[in-house]
Formats: C-alpha cells, sequence, structure tokens
C-alpha cells in the first residue's frame, strides 16, 4: 500500500508539472451517466407537441394555442423550471450556452453517444425562438403570465391559466432580449453548420433578423446518430454571401433601439428583471455573431463599444442568465490568444484581465472573491444558487483549456495558477453538485441514491395525465399534490435544482422554491463541463493548435519515418516544453499526424517505441500500440508524451481508407 501510494503521489505530481489533471486517477462519479441524465432534463421541460422519439414518457402535448390570440404561432419552446411560463430571456441564454457546450465538447459528447440528443435540445428552443420573430422588429419575449400561473397548481397539460403573449419591438425596445436571441442564434448556427447546413443558414438569417423561418419536425437524434466527430470552429466563406445580402437586422435592432426588455414586457419584472441592464448582451451578441460570421464589423464592435458598454470595466464575480460580462469577456480572451484581435489588440487585452478576475476570484485568488461554503461550493445567493455554480464551472473548464491551448497559465494576485488547477476546481463543483458535499445529497435528481425527492415542479409532483386523466384544477392542484408529503410521481431525471444554503443546508420540500426549484439554464452550462470530464483527455486534442510552428533553435524534431513518407499519413514531432523535477529534465513531446489523403482514413494503429513514460490523445489498444477510430482527410491530430529521454520512435502500423 505504501509502494502504491508513492507511486500515486509521483504520478500526481507529473500530471500537475506537465499541465494535465489526472482524471482517470482522481475519478468516482459516473459523469457520462449524468450527462445523459442532465440533457434528458430538457425533455421533462417541453412545450407544444411532443415528437414520436420523445423518452420523458409522463409528459404529454400542452401549451398548443400559445400564441393564438396574438395572431401568431408560438407553440413549442422551453418551460423555464417548475412553472408554465415561457420567458424568452432565460430560453435563450439556456441555448446559448448548450450551443456553447457543444461547440467545445461536441466531439466529447459523440463519444459517450449524447451529441445528437444534445442538437435536438438546442433545436426544439431555436424552432421556437424562430416562430418568436414574426418581422424584423418583433421578437415575442414571454408567453403566458407569471402572476396568475403562481396562483395555480397545475400540470401544463392541464392549464387553465393566461397564455397571452408578450414583445418587443421599435416602439417597445429590449435590446438585451433582442441581444441574447441573436446570441442564440448565432451560437446554434455554429452547432448546426456541419450535420444540417441548411438549417444552420436559417438560425444565422434570424440572428441578422431578415425574416421569419421556422422548420419545426422531428428531433435530429433519430437522423445523426453515429456521427463521431466534435463540431469545431466555424468555416465563414459560406456565410459571406449572406451576410453581404443580409442586414443585420436582429442585432441591429437591439443596438439601435435600445432599451430593457422588462421595461416594455412588464409582466417579467418580478420574475426575470434585468438588473445588470441590456449593454452586456451588445457586447455578448456581438461576440457570438463574429464567432458565427467571422466578420469584422462585430469584431471591431466589440473594440470599439468595450469601454462604453463596460466589457472592459466590469470585474464580475457572477455569470448567468441576467450578467454576460464574464461570458463576453472570456470569447474576447479566446479571440484575442487565437491571433484574432486584428487592431483590437490592446482593448481586448483588458478584456482578457476581466475575465481572468473572474477566473482568479472564483478559486479564491484574487483580491475580490467569490463566497463558498464550508463544504467548497461556491455561493451567491440563496434562491437557486446551482445556476451560478454549473456556469461558473463552465468558464472555468474551458479558459483552462484555452490557456492549456495558448501554453500559458493564469495570472492571479496571490501567484500563478496553471491551467489543470482551474479544471480540478471546476470538477469539485461539479463533485459537489453530484453528491461530493457535507450531506452527501445528489443535487441532480435521479442520479446517485439520495437525492431531492420532493422538487419544486408542477409536472414532476402531480400523476401524469397518461395515468389519470382527470383534470387537476388551478387550486385543486395545491390542494391535493403540492401539499403532499411524499416523494413526486414523475422522476424528473437530471433536473439540476436550486441547491443548498451558504451553510450546505438543504430541506428536499416542495414548498422550499428557493432549493428544490430547477431551471433550464441550470443544466445548460453543466452537459459542456460533464462532457468534458467524462471523456477526460480523450478527443482533447480537438483543442490544441494544429498548424504546427516554426522550429526554434535546439529543438528536437524527428523526421517522418519511411513508412509514413510511403503513405498517406505525415508525422511531425517536436519539443514543446521541458523541466527539471528531482534533479532529472522531463521533455514534453507534441506528434501531429496529418491525412494528406482525400479519403477518411479508418482504423489507424500507431507504433510508439522507445516510450518511458505516460501519453494523452490516443487510446491505447490491446498489444500495445495506439489506436484511433478516423481521420478526416487533410486533417490533423496531436498527441503528447513525456518522458526523460531523446523523442521516442512514432511510426504508423497500419490504417485503411474509407
Amino acid at each position: 500500500m505504501e509502494v502504491f501510494m508513492r507511486l500515486y503521489s509521483m504520478a500526481t505530481t507529473l500530471f500537475l508539472l506537465i499541465g494535465i489533471v489526472p482524471l482517470a486517477l482522481a475519478g468516482g462519479h459516473n459523469y457520462g451517466q449524468a450527462l445523459s441524465k442532465g440533457i434528458l432534463f430538457f425533455e421533462a421541460q417541453r412545450s407544444g407537441y411532443l415528437p414520436g422519439s420523445q423518452r420523458v414518457k409522463w409528459r404529454g402535448n400542452s401549451g398548443l394555442m400559445d400564441g393564438k390570440v396574438n395572431g401568431v404561432d408560438l407553440v413549442g419552446g422551453y418551460y423555464d423550471a417548475g412553472d408554465n411560463v415561457k420567458f424568452g430571456l432565460p430560453m435563450a441564454f439556456t441555448v446559448t450556452m448548450m450551443s456553447w457546450s457543444i461547440i467545445e465538447y461536441g466531439k466529447q459528447m459523440a463519444m459517450s453517444g449524447e451529441l445528437a440528443h444534445a442538437m435536438d435540445a438546442v433545436k426544439w428552443g431555436t424552432d421556437y425562438l424562430m416562430k418568436a420573430h414574426p418581422q424584423p422588429h418583433v421578437l415575442y419575449g414571454e408567453v403566458g403570465d407569471g402572476n396568475t400561473d403562481h396562483y395555480c397548481w397545475q400540470r401544463p397539460e392541464d392549464m387553465t391559466t393566461s397564455r397571452n403573449a408578450y414583445r418587443i419591438d421599435q416602439n417597445n425596445p429590449g435590446s438585451d432580449l433582442a441581444g441574447e436571441t441573436a446570441a442564440a442564434m448565432a451560437a446554434a448556427s455554429i452547432v448546426f453548420r456541419r450535420y444540417n447546413p441548411a438549417y444552420s443558414k436559417q438560425l444565422l438569417t434570424h440572428a441578422y433578423q431578415r425574416r421569419r423561418g421556422g422548420v419545426v419536425g422531428e428531433p435530429l437524434a433519430s437522423r445523426w446518430r453515429g456521427f463521431g466527430e466534435g463540431v469545431g470552429e466555424p468555416t465563414p466563406s459560406s456565410l459571406t454571401d449572406l451576410w453581404c445580402r443580409l442586414a443585420a437586422q436582429l442585432f441591429d435592432f437591439a443596438d439601435k433601439y435600445r432599451g430593457k426588455y422588462d421595461s416594455s414586457i412588464t409582466v417579467a419584472q418580478k420574475y426575470y428583471r434585468s438588473v445588470s441592464g441590456y449593454a452586456d448582451e451588445l457586447l455578448w451578441g456581438a461576440a457570438w455573431m463574429y464567432k458565427a460570421t467571422n466578420n469584422k464589423y462585430y469584431l471591431d464592435y466589440l473594440g470599439r463599444n468595450g469601454d462604453a458598454l463596460g466589457g472592459t470595466g466590469w470585474s464580475m464575480t457572477e455569470f448567468g442568465w441576467d450578467v454576460k460580462y464574464a461570458g463576453v469577456q472570456t470569447l474576447v480572451a479566446k479571440f484575442l490568444m487565437g491571433g484574432k484581435a486584428g487592431g483590437n489588440g490592446a482593448v481586448f487585452g483588458k478584456y482578457q484581465e476581466k475575465a481572468e478576475f473572474f477566473m482568479c476570484s472564483c478559486l479564491g485568488k484574487s483580491n475580490r472573491n467569490v463566497q463558498r461554503t464550508p463544504g467548497g461550493l461556491i455561493f451567491r445567493q440563496r434562491w437557486n444558487n446551482l445556476q451560478f455554480v454549473t456556469s461558473a464551472s463552465f468558464l472555468l473548464t474551458v479558459y483552462a483549456d484555452y490557456l492549456t491551448s495558448a501554453r500559458r497559465n493564469l495570472r492571479c494576485a496571490s501567484g500563478t495558477v496553471t491551467p489543470p488547477e482551474l479544471l480540478a476546481f471546476a470538477k469539485s463543483q461539479v463533485d459537489y453538485i453530484l453528491g461530493d458535499n457535507p450531506r452527501a445529497t445528489s443535487y441532480m435528481v435521479g442520479y446517485g441514491n439520495n437525492y431531492p425527492r420532493q422538487v419544486h415542479h408542477r409536472g414532476s409532483s402531480i400523476v401524469s395525465i397518461k395515468v389519470n386523466p382527470s383534470f387537476v384544477s388551478c387550486r385543486g392542484g395545491y390542494a391535493t399534490w403540492y401539499s403532499r408529503k411524499a416523494s413526486d410521481p414523475n422522476l424528473l431525471t437530471g433536473a439540476i435544482v436550486g441547491g443548498p444554503d451558504a451553510y450546505d443546508n438543504f430541506a428536499d420540500e416542495r414548498n422550499n422554491y428557493q432549493q428544490t426549484e430547477p431551471a433550464t439554464y441550470n443544466n445548460a452550462p453543466l452537459i459542456g463541463v460533464l462532457a468534458r470530464l467524462h471523456a477526460g483527455h480523450a478527443g482533447y486534442n480537438q483543442l490544441l493548435p494544429v498548424e504546427i510552428p516554426v522550429r526554434k533553435r535546439g529543438a528536437v524534431q524527428r523526421k517522418p519515418t519511411a513508412q509514413a513518407k510511403a503513405g498517406l499519413i505525415g508525422i511531425a514531432q517536436k519539443t514543446t516544453s521541458k523541466w527539471v523535477a528531482n534533479g532529472k529534465t522531463y521533455y514534453r513531446y507534441s506528434v501531429t499526424l496529418t491525412n494528406k489523403s482525400r479519403k477518411t482514413i479508418k482504423n489507424l494503429k500507431v507504433s510508439v517505441s522507445r516510450l518511458y513514460g505516460p501519453l494523452w490523445g490516443l487510446k491505447k489498444n490491446v498489444g500495445g500500440s495506439y489506436g484511433l477510430s478516423s481521420l478526416a482527410p487533410e486533417k490533423s491530430i496531436e498527441f503528447v508524451y513525456i518522458h526523460t529521454n531523446s523523442p521516442a520512435m512514432v511510426s504508423v502500423s497500419s490504417y485503411t481508407l474509407a
């Protein structure tokens, strides 16, 4: 045992030195199972006509007359939490964050078999958002009235409450709502570009807000199963003509007709008040429009307006459906580290300083830190605190990967922080949610053995209409079901509830809405982190640069083998860093394999001999070789290894052409 612990300690130290967290060693939770459940939750929140592929069987069709009184079709979309109102601002933010999760970790989701389901969840939201935009300067931001809805406790299938729809237009502006909706459409367009280009183009058209699209059909999972590759960076050239033909109307609507949406849709003030205003959504929308279109107008918009709209001035310790600054700053920092700042480098550097302030604050290494519970959970407020935990964990995770790609560390007021430390802290927050906490309670419904059983959620707390079709009246639901001191008749699988208080206390009671109510925007950022943690470092190479840097003087670089020269796979190897530990010099080597052919290479087997240390980026096969399922034409994959010797011998053993 003592020998094992010594080896474990040495391995952990080595992992930290090279900038990689040993997730396999530090495991304990089934992140793949949590990912599947977390995505399934969105099906329980669906409004409208449910498809034949619906997996949450206790739900039925609902909200089928939405928008009719206003002369518009607003059937579909998501209920935001435990009620039956469709709020546009948090719904759009949910779509943006689900899309961002897929953009970063789509490949890892595919490895889990969940990419198609995640994309279905995005499409269910974007189908509705397109309906909500029937005219260039019209956007519906709410269906239902929170006041009358909260007076009743009914299944969505039995609703008798008001379904009036509320909108913004040029006379009643809502820059925050329009800006977030543009961000959602733009982010989703990146997700769909590879798998459904026609739908992606529709999303961008609506982000530009030229016309109404709306393609509502069966979810995509049945058609997209088996896609094993993630969603990469967009190829903007295909969108250049679209930009030339279209005026950026949705973003222009948000920018030109400025105002807070809850000043126009006043019924939202009690539930989703825009406390931060609309400046952050203008920057957020611009950042996603640039990422989706590669159009310099949006890049320069971020540069010109960074100071005036607060992107370079606000040092934030929260990120969520209302306050987007930390998200904007993280995206802009990625643009800067990726060499895409253009002439805005100085301004973007200030964005990055604020992004890193957020990261340092979460880690407790800033001069103004985020509060934590005694059990180590980020804590901001008693009502639905976990929304801030999942969103912060996502930003910490992606920023750790951005820093790793840029081969740099985070600089905090109390010292330097490595990317593994960022990722490890994000993991600790996720582990807390899944049960590693003083109460040993999982705050994801259906995960583990001890999770909330009395969720503040109308649909899950009332017997399914498919089990008992008897009508549940407005007040009768309170008398019969809300006050019931028993477990919910329907399991709200995957829901992330509000979570514990500042002292790690939690009361599993239906009337404790501050702690037991779930929300879609709790889950949306978490699915990306869960995908990353479940995959470990498999597929991680998608985040590393594939370009081979100019060889520095003195760097060790191995020539491709004769077999690789003669074949269709190029091999390039280089030293990326070295350090001394315990009197030994360690080298980090990077190897890039490139498919030079015009066909997909399958079943690639790589031989690595004279290797005396750990390797990441390839799966080890039985017999000692390393494998890769496929490599697309003219694409590259990078893997790395560490040891104290000269470069290992890397060669291609075998492969087949698809």
